[in-house]
């Protein structure tokens, strides 16, 4: 699943051929990706302008002139595909149409947005923007973080009384937005606490030490393009490589780069979580 990076990736990918352009056309091809499209989609996207492209945790918001945001989420296998476009040196031709190609968006300026899930486990949905917070996708989650809202007084105060794993614990969105499996891993072994440890148990100045960790995390993910894993992919179609710098995740057995012990995988809450015995206390 795409974490924030990924999602982070995908929304710069998609700026310069939505943001200020007007939806001239839109297709929609299926009535339904993991739930059912909302009602008139097609109608209601066309002819509408893309005022600013946001992403809230895993979420792409379109913001439209409309007085509604189309709201993305790419689920396990869908891309955000741009084409008709130069992004950096390099002009992207419209590709022939895909078997798996349920949503396009045909812009002003000559670009094409597409929205391709082999499996539907994406989805899109409509919601009025003003009142975006109370969507059921949307509503309840944590702080972004990158906002001054997620700082480490927050963060302390919503974690030293949790008996659950730390790393569980910040996987929750209620906690932070955003954060995943992969990125989760990487902060802990860089701030050296076991992902085992409750978060009741570890002190107030390490549980306040992860929220520059996790910044510097994502930001280092986001400049490498993401993790491309199985599916993911740029807007571009492009991959990233912040997997390239993994230190612990799908390193089993691996030696620790900080003091060679050998990685251990174990599961929490039904996910692999992969930490070094020795650096990580």
């Amino acid at each position: 699943m795409p974490e924030l990076p990924e999602v982070e990736t995908v929304r710069r990918g998609l700026a310069p051929a939505m943001e200020g352009h007007r939806i001239e056309r839109a297709e929609v091809n299926r009535p339904d990706l993991r739930w059912p499209l909302p009602e008139r989609m097609a109608e209601r996207l066309t002819g509408a302008k893309v005022e600013r492209l946001r992403r809230r945790s895993k979420y792409i918001l379109a913001d439209l002139d409309t007085g509604e945001s189309l709201l993305i989420h790419l689920g396990m296998s869908g891309r955000m595909l741009v084409s008709g476009v130069t992004l950096g040196e390099f002009h992207l031709d419209h590709p022939a149409p895909a078997k798996h190609d349920h949503v396009v968006l045909h812009m002003s300026g000559g670009g094409r947005v597409t929205f391709n899930d082999a499996r539907r486990f994406g989805a899109m949905d409509l919601v009025l923007t003003d009142r975006e917070a109370a969507h059921w996708l949307l509503a309840g989650l944590g702080p972004e973080p990158f906002g001054n809202d997620f700082n480490e007084e927050y963060l302390v105060e919503a974690l030293k009384r949790r008996a659950s794993p730390i790393k569980t614990a910040l996987l929750d969105q209620h906690v932070v937005a955003g954060l995943g499996n992969i990125y989760v891993c990487e902060v802990l072994h860089r701030a050296g606490i076991d992902p085992r440890r409750q978060a009741k148990r570890i002190s107030n100045a390490r549980l306040a030490s992860l929220v520059p960790i996790i910044r510097e995390v994502l930001t280092e993910a986001i400049a490498a393009g993401g993790s491309s894993l199985r599916d993911h992919r740029q807007a571009d179609g492009e991959l990233g490589y912040f997997q390239h710098s993994f230190h612990v995740y799908d390193r089993e057995d691996a030696p620790c780069m900080t003091c060679g012990t050998q990685i251990r995988r174990i599961v929490q809450s039904g996910r692999s979580t992969y930490f070094c015995p020795t650096c990580q206390k």
